[in-house]
C-alpha cells in the first residue's frame, strides 16, 4: 500500500474527539524499549491484542508471547483468527477449533505453575452459540435453519471481526467465573482491516438496523398501510433480482432475529469497554518494510483516537546487525580496489554482502527513527529475523526471548 490507509469509522458511542495514546509506564523501559517481560509478568494484565497488516508475523507474536508467559507463570489462552492455523502446527496441536486445546511441551519455571490453551475462532459456530443462548429452543431452532442467517453467518462482510468481539467477550466472562486463565492473547485478522473487529458491531448493527431490514419487518396494517405502495415496488423489483424465496427467507430471518439485536449491541459494546480497560494491552505488529510501517502508524493513531492502551511496537524480522565495524562505504571501496587485480575475487563478493547488509540494517533503522519521530511515546521491540520459519515451541521460546531483549544464542 503506497498511501496511508483510509479512515474507518469506530463505534460512535466511544470515540472521544482526539484522544492521546495511553502508554501505561509498566510497558516503558529505558526510554522508547518495550519491556515484554513486564507486560506480561504485570498481573493487571489479563488481556493482549496483537495488530497489524498481513503477513508481519502475528500470529508468530501472539503464540511467542502466549508461551513465555505461560513459561512465566500465567494461565494463558491464546485465541489465532488467521486461517492459515500456523498456530496450531507450531504448538504441535493436531486441530484448532473453537475449544480450548492444551499445549502439551509448556515448561514452567520452578514452582510457577503456568499453563497454555489455544484455540481457532469459528466465527460461525460462535455466532450459532450466541443464538442458542440467548433464544428460546424453538426460535434457535427457526434462525439456525434459516438459509439466509446460514449465509451471514458464514461469510458476511465483518461476521469474523464481530464474532471474534464475541468470543473474546464469552472468554473473558468465562475466565472471570472460573479462574481458568488469567491471560488472554488475540490474534487479529490477516488483512489491512486489522482494527475491523472495533468497527464490526457498529456494521453489522447498521445492516441490521438499516432502512431496508426494517421495511422488511414493516406489517402492512394502521399507519404502516400509507407505505404499502411503496414497500410492493420495492419487494417486486428485489423478488425478480433474488428471487421470492431468498426474499421471504431473509424476511423470515429478520422477523425472528429482531428480538435478540439488542443483546448482540449490548454484549459488543461491553467488549469494547473492555478493550479500552487499564487490564488490555495492544501491541503493534510491523515489519521493517516501508508499507508495514505505514500501517504500524496508522495503527497508532487509530488506536488513540479510540482510546486503546497502547504498549507498543513490535518490529519483527529485523535484519542482523553484521559483525566487524567496516561501513558500508569502506566496503565498496575495498571491491573496487580487489577486483581490479581479480575480477572474480571471492574476498570482494563477500565485501559486496556486507555491504547489502549494512546498508539494510540502516535503511531499517531509519524507518524506525522515522516512526520513533512521529510517535515518542510508543516504546518498541525489534526482534532479529531467524535464519529458518518457526514450526515448534522451542522456535516459538526463541522468538519470546528475543521479544524480551534477550540476546540470540
Amino acid at each position: 500500500m503506497n498511501a496511508s490507509p483510509e479512515r474507518i469509522t469506530g463505534t460512535p458511542q466511544h470515540r472521544p474527539s482526539r484522544a492521546r495514546t495511553r502508554v501505561g509506564p509498566r510497558a516503558l523501559t529505558g526510554g522508547r524499549t518495550l519491556d515484554v517481560d513486564s507486560l506480561i509478568d504485570d498481573p493487571h494484565t489479563g488481556i493482549i491484542v496483537c495488530c497489524g497488516s498481513g503477513g508481519v508475523g502475528k500470529t508468530t507474536t501472539s503464540a511467542a508471547l502466549a508461551l513465555r508467559a505461560a513459561e512465566r507463570g500465567r494461565k494463558v489462552v491464546v485465541l489465532t483468527i488467521d486461517p492459515a492455523r500456523r498456530l496450531a502446527q507450531s504448538m504441535g496441536i493436531e486441530v484448532l477449533d473453537n475449544t480450548p486445546r492444551p499445549v502439551s511441551g509448556v515448561s514452567p519455571r520452578s514452582g510457577r505453575g503456568g499453563s497454555l490453551d489455544a484455540m481457532m475462532l469459528d466465527m460461525k459456530r460462535t455466532f450459532d452459540e450466541v443464538v442458542e443462548s440467548q433464544a428460546t429452543p424453538e426460535k434457535a431452532r427457526q434462525i439456525l435453519q434459516n438459509p439466509f442467517y446460514i449465509a451471514l453467518s458464514s461469510s458476511f462482510a465483518g461476521t469474523q471481526e464481530y464474532m471474534a468481539m464475541e468470543k473474546l467477550g464469552q472468554i473473558h466472562a468465562d475466565a472471570q467465573r472460573s479462574g481458568a486463565y488469567d491471560l488472554i492473547v488475540v490474534d487479529t485478522p490477516p488483512s489491512r482491516s486489522a482494527l475491523d473487529f472495533l468497527d464490526a458491531p457498529e456494521r453489522l448493527s447498521s445492516f441490521l438496523d438499516g432502512r431496508f431490514i426494517k421495511l422488511l419487518l414493516t406489517p402492512a396494517k394502521g399507519p404502516a398501510r400509507l407505505m404499502t405502495a411503496g414497500f410492493s415496488m420495492v419487494t417486486n423489483a428485489l423478488t425478480r433480482i433474488l428471487g421470492a424465496q431468498v426474499l421471504r427467507d431473509m424476511q423470515t430471518f429478520v422477523a425472528a432475529f429482531d428480538t435478540l439485536f439488542g443483546g448482540f449491541r449490548q454484549r459488543a459494546q461491553k467488549t469494547f469497554e473492555l478493550l479500552q480497560a487499564d487490564g488490555t494491552a495492544f501491541l503493534v505488529v510491523a515489519a521493517p518494510e516501508p508499507d508495514a510501517m505505514r500501517e504500524a502508524a496508522y495503527f497508532v493513531e487509530r488506536l488513540s483516537e479510540d482510546d486503546m492502551p497502547l504498549a507498543g511496537l513490535v518490529v519483527n524480522r529485523a535484519s542482523p546487525v553484521p559483525q566487524g565495524e567496516v561501513s558500508a562505504e569502506e566496503a565498496m571501496a575495498a571491491v573496487a580496489r580487489l577486483r581490479k587485480n581479480d575480477p572474480d575475487s571471492l574476498t570482494a563478493g563477500l565485501l559486496r554482502l556486507h555491504a547489502d547488509r549494512v546498508r539494510m540494517v540502516e535503511r531499517e533503522a531509519r524507518l524506525r527513527s522515522r516512526f520513533e519521530a512521529a510517535h515518542p511515546e510508543v516504546p518498541t521491540a525489534v526482534v532479529p529475523a531467524l535464519a529458518g520459519d518457526v514450526h515448534d515451541l522451542a522456535g516459538l521460546r526463541q522468538i519470546g526471548a528475543l521479544l524480551a531483549g534477550e540476546r540470540p544464542t
